[in-house]
């Protein structure tokens, strides 16, 4: 490949961007109309637009794309994550049009898309799954049926979205009373956000850890799994802190889990990279929870902690090289690394998003410390799109020295004109139990207090569009004069008091 297209933006779009740099290739960026001015754009060989602002207009116009593809004479596209990255549609288009799909076979992508699928070929490689239903339940089961079907699992119960991800059309269920709204909500989510209403029922695991196994496999057989990754530190299903390696899991344990995420990808003949998750119970029992076939955000951190640059080991599996890594080396960390994501968001404000210019922005630098980035001075967060501005990362000899260099990179991270979550995360490493690797799934919501805690208070998903909007509005109406001149409201973060008396 001499030349790829990115269809994708912001800090995912620059990761692969530099990537291709490195090995010569070159590269072409697309754009909607808000982000004209965005780094991608302007780092990119060249940059073509694919329509307005809304996603489904742009960055989700499969045909706008395969055409600029063809115009600028690209011969390979790389997906990046969210958008069209799991879109079995997308990769079967890039295949017709003679484009190389970095990423792995349509066909891997409708197998494993599929939250049941995926459970059946989980099973058919003996791998242990969460007890729940075996087939989807389309938005034609009624509500007695899926009662019938939740009373045979057991309460409390997880009701997901079969074409889902990022915690979209996710609703817990702790009684039967509670079914019909939650059904009602993940049902409406689902369909919102991936055009299919069909949900599935999982038995709830209580205080479970959340670990991923990274794979890579090529297009002869080989299949090699990374040592995995924790990401248990989570806010509305959607993980916030991901680190590598997990301090929960013993070598023994990490060579059960890696064999089980490789049997699940070799049972299904896949290539390129993707991620097995699982839930980790109290008790040490794992199940398989469901495949990501694509590169996941919090890639950097398995990067830190093997010197495995995963971009380019797509770019080369694509391409049709053979896997050459040695398998015991990507199962031995050469280091502890951690991420933290950097939103737009206010949380003193219950994570509402802070779109808006970005006035000023200073970057930490010095040992151990990246930042993915997608933003710059005077660069502009858009409302449309997930409001990430960067992946913060640190690496150490020990998980502490990790931490403190994070302490440090947050303390220089200066972000001016919006709200970010930085002062929620100096805040998170400083709490003991985190800090003790004492968590689970549930450590943020249990943290922060009970609904009514003010501030603290996390928005729920089913409200999150209206926090959008009101975002939106208060963005068009401020004046920017006083966003330049005002001095920023006191977080209350930094009143360690209030967040202790809320625990």
């Amino acid at each position: 490949m001499k030349k790829i297209l990115i269809a994708n933006r912001g800090e995912i779009a620059v990761r692969v961007i530099r990537a291709c740099r490195d090995m010569g290739i070159a590269t072409v960026a697309i754009y909607s109309e808000c982000d004209r001015a965005a780094l991608h754009v302007r780092l990119a060989d060249e940059a073509w637009p694919v329509g307005p602002s809304a996603p489904r207009e742009s960055y989700l116009r499969i045909d706008a794309i395969i055409e600029v593809a063809k115009k600028s004479g690209a011969d390979g596209v790389h997906p990046g994550y969210g958008f069209l990255a799991e879109n079995e549609d997308f990769a079967a288009a890039c295949r017709a049009a003679g484009l190389v799909f970095i990423g792995p076979s349509p066909e891997a992508i409708t197998l494993m898309g599929s939250k049941t699928a995926a459970r059946q070929a989980a099973i058919k490689a003996g791998v242990p799954v969460v007890p729940g239903t075996e087939e989807p339940l389309s938005e034609q089961t009624s509500d007695a049926d899926v009662l019938a079907v939740a009373g045979r699992i057991g309460y409390p119960l997880m009701l997901k979205a079969v074409a889902g991800g990022g915690g979209k059309g996710m609703r817990m269920v702790p009684s039967p009373a509670d079914l019909p709204s939650a059904l009602r909500a993940a049902r409406s989510e689902a369909q919102s956000a991936f055009g299919d209403g069909a949900i599935y029922l999982e038995r709830r695991i209580l205080a479970p850890r959340h670990i991923e196994v990274q794979l890579l496999g090529d297009h002869y057989g080989t299949v090699l799994p990374f040592v995995e990754r924790e990401c248990s530190i989570q806010r509305r299903h959607q993980k916030v802190v991901e680190e590598s390696p997990s301090l929960a899991v013993s070598p023994d344990l990490r060579r059960r889990l890696t064999s089980a995420a490789a049997a699940v990808a070799r049972t299904v003949g896949y290539t390129n990279a993707g991620t097995i998750e699982f839930l980790l119970d109290t008790d040490g029992a794992f199940y398989f929870l469901e495949m990501n076939t694509r590169l996941q955000v919090e890639h950097p951190v398995t990067e830190m902690v093997t010197g495995v640059d995963l971009v380019q080991w797509q770019i080369r599996i694509a391409r049709g090289e053979r896997l050459d890594l040695d398998p015991e080396s990507l199962l031995t960390p050469k280091a502890h690394a951690i991420e933290c994501r950097i939103y737009a968001e206010d949380p003193d404000r219950g994570f509402l998003p802070s779109p808006g210019r970005i006035q000023g922005l200073r970057v930490p630098q010095g040992p151990g410390v990246r930042d993915d980035s997608g933003a710059y001075e005077g660069g502009e967060v858009p409302i449309f799109y997930d409001p990430m501005i960067s992946k913060l990362i640190t690496w150490g000899e020990t998980r502490d020295h990790a931490i403190a260099r994070m302490k440090r990179a947050l303390a220089e991270y200066e972000v001016r004109g919006i709200r970010t979550t930085i002062p929620f995360f100096k805040w998170l490493l400083d709490d003991e139990d985190f800090k003790a690797a004492r968590f689970d799934t549930t450590f943020i919501d249990r943290k922060m207090g009970a609904p009514g805690a003010g501030p603290l208070q996390i928005v729920d998903a089913a409200h999150e569009e209206l926090a959008v909007v009101a975002a939106a509005v208060h963005l068009f109406t401020r004046s920017s004069a006083v966003v330049a001149t005002s001095a920023p409201p006191v977080s209350v973060w930094k009143q360690t008091g209030r967040i202790e008396a809320l625990r």
